[in-house]
């Protein structure tokens, strides 16, 4: 598991905004930006949904601890549960151990995997089997 993927805060966002600027920045590199870069490459573009996943993150959880539910309209939530599922179960295929969330309740926990069973149209009893035979 790489560093990235372990460093997460108690929210399950990544905590070392840093991180993201260290790889961009390659060994002996002054820090000045290239006068001819026309394309960013993938890890200014990872760098760059990084601080966005981790702005986002931070600003849902300031709108929920002062009770507005409202932060994104349920067409955004659903789209961001969307690609954040895909992207958790493709790290998953790919090897990484890391759990899906940070420190939630039992109860967030239960509710978002009934509307993920929903969602899917799949009953306990299919997770279980998938489960058994998966080893997952």
């Amino acid at each position: 598991m790489s560093s990235r993927k372990a460093a997460t805060s108690k929210n399950g966002v990544k905590a070392d905004a840093k991180h993201a600027a260290k790889h961009v920045a390659k060994p002996g590199v002054t820090g000045k930006p290239a006068a001819h870069a026309a394309v960013p490459s993938a890890d200014a573009e990872s760098a760059s949904a990084i601080a966005t996943a981790e702005k986002l993150a931070a600003e849902i959880q300031r709108a929920l601890a002062a009770g507005n539910l409202d932060v994104l309209t349920p067409e955004a939530l659903q789209k961001l549960m969307t690609a954040a599922c895909r992207l958790y179960s493709a790290q998953s295929e790919a090897g990484s151990q890391m759990l899906p969330v940070g420190e939630v309740t039992p109860t967030d926990i239960m509710v978002t995997a009934s509307g993920l069973m929903r969602a899917g149209n799949l009953a306990v009893f299919e997770l279980g089997m998938w489960q058994s035979w998966t080893g997952r």
